[in-house]
């Protein structure tokens, strides 16, 4: 293990120089891209395809064109002063957009057996339809994939295609290219039998030695399993020079607002040595870029780098944007279909969705359930993580409605006790500290949840639709319950949903009964009800009874002149409590804060104080401390002016 601490290092080059021995510093820059998604063709802002309007304006980022443009810019800039260069992928190439949908990995691996990948590994989407599919893509690949966390069992048709790890030499220097693959690939995806995802901290520990036995003392991690995790295998296994992660969709960065920290984030190994972590974020949005320097025994002595964006000021390559054109076109048809309207932009913000109620997920449990509510069908659930996109006013594409569900998940119904109810839901926001897909959006029920508490404890108030109101969850009560064939089998953790009786998991495909819902309701108009509330049981059942009283005042009909014969058609008007709730709201913005009541989201909030719901991102920004657990009912947030 390299135990030399950077003080230690520097003396030892000192006494190196005087004593005639050669010893020189190595510099190595590391261009990266992670979770790219399937997004060959230029996005938009909400990170879905980009239309030809917006990318005529110049309001389009990425796509695979745009990488290949900025990629060779920076390799060859790179490569002319004789510069080091390594070029790895994090992972998650697959699923995302129709090209995926269409393709099944063929696009992509075309384009990138042209881009001089050094090494990637493995993501769990690569899974997602199965070893078969990903057993194609490998075996057409020029590159090498490896996965240095995965066993494969001889049943699989992987076979010995994946290796652990590799050793690359660079500029007559040898560097080891380590990787790790998420250990809930078999919740997250369809990894098929025979394949066993072990502990990445042990493996990698094991394989670090390995290679400094055999000489190698430059190491260079590529992982699939998130900054959180990364952060952890940082502090935790000796020997590791350098992370470059992938799985979280995190974004990195020393000058961007919405960045989770800085490029790199530096981390302390067991020796004492600092570690460098790098993520650029997703979709193709971003080119990562880290130079790291290392003494001649292999320690960091410096790493610094920002991601580049591909923005409209990066020419897209012209070969691959023409290619681009010829692959879309049988799907051009498809994507262009109008299923509906929207009066506002839905919001399938990625971090609300996977932490509270959103209104995408409203969107889509509610049609899941509309769907089968013939049937007899009480309660839906959609897990937060497959709701891949937002999208924005005016007309609704089956393009867009595919880019927010590319999974071609099906309809999948059952019956579930509702201990087992409960037990989902438990799961549903037992990992919201790390966004985890897993949150529940739900329709046909709502739930309160405490971020705060224990997992497996977190739960409360859970009232099931009956009639015109909402009973508590009876524990031992059956209920019918639809959601998606991804779920149903288990997926993010939903084990409690494999044992359910009369199961069914062919129903129709998840982006069609949404077209459909859409097509039905349209024009549609998104919103946040309250079905999700975060804060104590306590404060929750507070909020539920205020809401008990302020209902029935409301039926209260007061004396008219009407006659016996007449009906009212408006409510009675009671002028003192809203003019109080005005001049509430009026001292809140004075104070420049906001409390929080049932139903508030960011999104929402930002349509209230700034007349825009795009800014939501300045209210986050302002209340940091709320990104992991959510908002909770009765808390205070600032709101910048």
């Amino acid at each position: 293990m390299k135990k030399i601490a950077l003080v230690a290092a520097l003396g030892v080059s000192a006494l190196a120089l005087n004593t005639g021995i050669a010893a020189a510093d190595y510099t190595l820059n590391i261009l990266h891209i992670n979770d790219f998604h399937s997004r060959i063709e230029p996005i938009n802002r909400f990170d879905s395809t980009c239309d030809a309007e917006d990318d005529a304006e110049g309001k389009c980022f990425g796509g695979i064109a745009r990488v290949k443009t900025k990629l060779d810019e920076r390799r060859s800039s790179l490569s002319s002063t004789d510069q080091n260069v390594l070029f790895v992928i994090g992972g998650d190439q697959f699923q995302g957009s129709l090209f995926y949908s269409t393709y099944k990995g063929k696009a992509d691996v075309e384009f990138t057996n042209q881009m001089g990948v050094d090494a990637m590994v493995l993501g769990n989407h690569e899974f997602d339809d199965g070893p078969e599919v990903l057993a194609e893509y490998i075996k057409a690949a020029d590159f090498p994939i490896i996965s240095g966390n995965i066993l494969f069992g001889a049943n699989t048709p992987l076979g010995d295609s994946v290796a652990p790890y590799l050793i690359k030499e660079v500029g007559g220097e040898k560097i080891g290219i380590l990787s790790a693959t998420a250990t809930d690939t078999e919740e997250l995806s369809s990894p098929g039998p025979g394949l066993l995802f072990v502990d990445e901290v042990q493996a990698l520990q094991d394989q670090v030695s390995e290679l400094e036995e055999m000489g190698v003392n430059k190491i260079v991690l590529v992982s699939h399993v998130g900054f959180p995790r990364d952060k952890e295998i940082a502090a935790m296994v000796d020997g590791l020079d350098v992370i470059v992660g992938g799985h979280s969709n995190t974004l990195l960065s020393n000058i961007r607002d919405r960045a989770t920290d800085v490029y790199p984030t530096m981390v302390e190994n067991p020796s004492g040595m600092q570690v460098p972590i790098v993520h650029a974020y997703a979709y193709s949005k971003y080119l990562g870029e880290l130079r790291v320097t290392f003494d001649d025994d292999g320690n960091v002595l410096r790493a610094n780098g920002e991601p580049h964006l591909l923005d409209a000021s990066v020419e897209p390559d012209a070969e691959f944007a023409s290619r681009v054109l010829d692959l879309a076109g049988p799907i051009e048809e498809l994507k262009g279909t109008i299923v509906g309207e929207t009066t506002e932009p839905i919001n399938g913000n990625r971090e609300q969705c996977r932490a509270q109620e959103c209104q995408m997920g409203n969107l889509v449990a509610d049609a899941i359930l509309d769907r089968v509510k013939g049937q007899g069908v009480q309660i839906a659930f959609q897990n937060g993580g497959g709701l891949r996109a937002s999208i924005d006013a005016g007309e609704i594409t089956m393009g867009e409605v595919l880019t927010v569900l590319p999974f071609q998940n099906t309809l999948a119904t059952f019956e579930i006790k509702g201990s087992d109810v409960m037990a989902a839901l438990e799961n549903g926001v037992g990992q919201i500290e790390e966004g985890a897909g897993r949150f529940p959006q739900v329709a046909g029920m709502t739930f309160n949840f405490d971020s705060n508490a224990e997992p497996g404890s977190r739960i409360s108030n859970v009232m099931v639709a009956e009639g015109d109101g909402f009973l508590p969850l009876d524990m031992e009560a059956t209920y019918k319950a639809v959601s998606n064939n991804f779920m149903r089998n288990g997926g993010d953790g939903y084990s409690a949903f494999t044992t359910a009786a009369n199961a069914y998991d062919y129903g129709p495909g998840l982006e069609q009964v949404v077209a459909d819902y859409l097509t039905a309701n349209n024009p549609y108009t998104p919103f946040i009800d309250g079905r999700i509330t975060a804060g104590t049981a306590e404060m929750a059942k507070e909020v539920a009874m205020e809401a008990k009283v302020e209902e029935q005042v409301a039926v209260v009909v007061p004396e008219t002149s009407l006659g016996a014969g007449a009906l009212a058609t408006t409510g009675p008007t009671i002028e003192a409590p809203a003019m109080e709730k005005e001049t509430m709201e009026k001292e809140t913005m004075e104070k420049g804060g906001h409390v929080v009541v049932a139903g508030d989201t960011y999104w929402d909030l930002a349509k209230k104080y700034y007349g825009d719901a795009t800014m939501w991102t300045k209210l986050d920004e302002a209340n940091p401390e709320y990104r992991a657990k959510g908002l909770e009912i009765g808390t205070t947030l600032v709101v910048p002016q």
